[in-house]
């Protein structure tokens, strides 16, 4: 029997695209398990690395690393993740669903209990790379078992939820990693996060997704691409990971990394420009429209990098992660509020409004952060942490549907797409890290040097400081003003960059709208209601 024959389906049960499930009518009980098996499962690809991320400078005690040792945690997730993706898609099309499913359950699996037992950073490092190849399998599985949840007039909504569950793992892993580190130390997070990949790889066996077409997928050429993408993604996120640890001026390998990074990514990019039937259609992602999203998400991607902001400003008033426990719920209430709402919300002609929508709230946010104080608590922070993580999670579906929508008119692009996804959600994480890290770190260089200039013994209320507290205490506090102002520039930085996103947004929109109101001559009047349907499309 030939598994690549295509099969034939009912009308209502034909597959979106090679690789992905049909789309059987299910009871309304099976419905459901299905939405509870795609979230344990997209949780799965988000919550382990989560963990790690949030726990890096207590990793980095237990593993007994330096401090730039231990970056390379979360840049060993992002290289894989970003490279696997690559070929995840094309895998899925021509292996199937149910291998697909299997196999990186039980990588990510068997990489955790290796770490258990061999305990070092090299053994770290690779169950984050497993993990890295594992989430991207993880994240596309959760979105095809909520894709079962939910009848087809409402696919849609569906597809806010799949993508927005990934989004609540930061903030779930705030809640109760500190719990786990107690409980046995690094060896509670990956415990936890084994007990995870096996809950996902009983649930994924227990109710399987439907079956969907194969195709055969893989060509040669695939394999040079990947072998020059993939080293090319592994030294740019190291650069992007470690560049404020090590200071990017400083260490010279950094730049011979960035080097290497432009070369081999540049040289994967022309293999693939010149193929017939490329893995990565250059062409499509340099169209206007496909480029201004990218370019949306990644900056609308270092708007949200003001929560790592946040937990640093927190962390330099002294604060530790217990005593912030309400404002976690706050941003997880925040981030459910806005992946319902979203979906409850989102149609084709709706999504521009709901990207400058989502925005607004985070420029607000921030904005609200940026004047604060040493005297500033979680709870003063209530109001802006919701904005952002609403907002956060407001903008994630929209952005995933404008862009999958090209993909359903030209199916040879998804593998195009995914990687484009990826790289704006991952890469663009982590670049929002490296900007505001850097950015603080500059500023408050510059705040303390006032600072320090200042503070001279001729003045009355610095002696007195002097004679009661020592000139250490009188360092120490001036350190810490100075990172609040650095903070407090941080939260402006991030305001602006929303700001000027959202405008260029708005600009684009409006005009798309006047290019489509604009009368069109009589005797072109096939042409100009093509050109109408394409506009229409780019704004979406």
């Amino acid at each position: 029997m030939d598994v690549y024959a295509p099969q034939v389906w009912q009308p209502h049960e034909r597959p979106l695209l090679p690789g992905s499930p049909s789309s059987p009518i299910h009871t309304f009980e099976k419905r459901m398990a299905f939405l509870v098996v795609g979230f344990i499962v997209a949780i799965t690809g988000g919550l382990g690395n989560a963990l790690v991320s949030v726990n890096l400078p207590y990793l980095q005690g237990s593993l007994g690393v330096y401090s730039a040792e231990i970056q390379w945690l979360p840049a060993a997730y992002v290289m894989a993740n970003v490279s696997m993706n690559l070929l995840l898609v094309k895998f899925r099309q021509q292996y199937g669903l149910r291998l697909f499913t299997e196999l990186f359950l039980v990588l990510y699996a068997i990489a955790t209990v290796a770490h258990l037992f061999v305990h070092g950073l090299a053994s770290a490092i690779a169950v984050r790379a497993a993990h890295g190849m594992s989430g991207a399998a993880l994240t596309t599985l959760g979105l095809y078992y909520v894709l079962q949840a939910f009848p087809a007039p409402h696919r849609l909504k569906a597809v806010v939820f799949g993508i927005g569950f990934s989004q609540l793992a930061i903030p779930m892993a705030r809640l109760f990693s500190s719990e786990l580190m107690e409980f046995g130390e690094w060896r509670g997070l990956y415990f936890f996060e084994l007990g995870l990949a096996l809950l996902s790889l009983a649930c994924v066996l227990w109710l399987k997704l439907p079956p969907g077409d194969r195709i055969k997928a893989f060509e040669k050429m695939d394999f040079l691409t990947f072998a020059l993408f993939a080293p090319g993604v592994a030294l740019l996120s190291a650069v992007l990971a470690l560049g404020r640890t090590v200071w990017w001026l400083e260490s010279r390998w950094l730049g011979y990394s960035l080097a290497g990074a432009i070369v081999l990514i540049t040289a994967a990019l022309l293999v693939e420009h010149n193929r017939a039937r490329p893995l990565l259609n250059t062409r499509w992602l340099t169209n206007a429209n496909i480029a201004r999203l990218a370019m949306s998400v990644l900056l609308i991607r270092v708007v949200q990098s003001e929560a790592s902001g946040t937990v640093g400003f927190l962390q330099a008033l002294g604060l530790q992660n217990d005593q912030m426990m309400v404002l976690w719920w706050v941003v997880m209430v925040g981030a459910v509020a806005g992946m319902t709402v979203s979906a409850l919300t989102i149609t084709p002609a709706r999504i521009p409004a709901q990207l400058m929508f989502s925005l607004a709230v985070m420029a607000l946010g921030a904005y609200l952060d940026s004047d604060s104080t040493n005297l500033t608590r979680p709870a003063d922070l209530y109001l802006s942490q919701f904005l952002l993580g609403f907002g956060g999670a407001f903008f994630i579906g929209p952005t995933f549907v404008s862009g999958f929508g090209a993909v359903i008119a030209a199916p040879n692009n998804l593998v195009s797409f995914s990687v484009m996804f990826s790289i704006t959600q991952t890469l663009g994480s982590l670049l929002g890290t490296a900007l505001v890290g850097t950015f603080q770190v500059a500023r408050e260089k510059y705040h303390s040097s006032i600072l320090v200039d200042n503070l001279t013994t001729l003045n009355p209320q610095v002696a007195a400081r002097i004679q009661s507290g020592g000139l250490g205490n009188l360092a120490a506090a001036a350190t810490r003003e100075a990172n609040i102002l650095a903070y407090n520039d941080v939260f402006l930085m991030i305001t602006l960059v929303a700001l000027l996103t959202l405008a260029w947004l708005l600009a684009r929109h409006l005009w798309s709208i006047c290019v489509t109101c604009q009368p069109k001559p009589a005797h072109n009047a096939q042409t100009g209601m093509a050109n109408v349907s394409l506009n229409n499309s780019g704004s979406r």
